[in-house]
């Protein structure tokens, strides 16, 4: 039974990681472009 949870945590953290990918990609690259002109500065 041990091995269930393994697999529903493990399926739970892929489709998180790529929902958040898919979701915040725009947000992330925005971060950086800011950071990167704050550094330029």
């Amino acid at each position: 039974m041990g091995w269930l949870w393994f697999l529903l945590i493990a399926a739970g953290v892929v489709i998180g990681y790529f929902w958040v990918r898919k979701n915040f990609k725009n947000e992330i690259e925005r971060f950086r472009q800011i950071r990167r002109a704050n550094r330029d500065d």
